[in-house]
């Protein structure tokens, strides 16, 4: 599976490990960056971010909004990297295009989890450079 097909998906499974090895997948959303990665916004606090630092190799597969892996899908290795700045607002307007609303919302609440203590808000991307 190619970096653009994974990107057609709506929702993927990202796979990031722990420090002991252990897999733990999420859903998230997805696009094409268009320069061969492809990526995702999510908050600097997340643990997916923390994990993605100390390894970053994972592993992304098609799959439902609760993670649950599509039968028939090909699982992707790649590794990630985390940005911020002016590269996070470049990818931030590449999910609002393609999930417009939807995306609006979810950054509106992470600004409100923010603003109460909760969290960084959506404020890094993470990047993902297919094997």
């Amino acid at each position: 599976m190619s970096g653009a097909t994974i990107a057609n998906e709506k929702y993927v499974s990202f796979t990031t490990y722990k420090k002991d090895g252990t897999a733990k997948p999420l859903p998230v959303w997805i696009a094409d960056l268009g320069d061969g990665t492809v990526g995702f916004t999510t908050s600097s606090s997340s643990y997916k971010v923390k994990r993605a630092n100390n390894n970053p190799k994972v592993l992304l597969q098609a799959s439902d909004s609760k993670g649950n892996v599509k039968d028939g899908s090909e699982e992707v290795s790649g590794t990630a990297a985390v940005v911020t700045g002016a590269e996070f607002e470049r990818i931030a307007k590449i999910l609002k295009a393609k999930y417009s609303y939807q995306y609006t919302a979810i950054t509106f609440f992470g600004k409100i989890m923010k603003m109460i203590g909760k969290g960084s808000g959506t404020d890094a991307a993470v990047v993902i450079t297919l094997d």
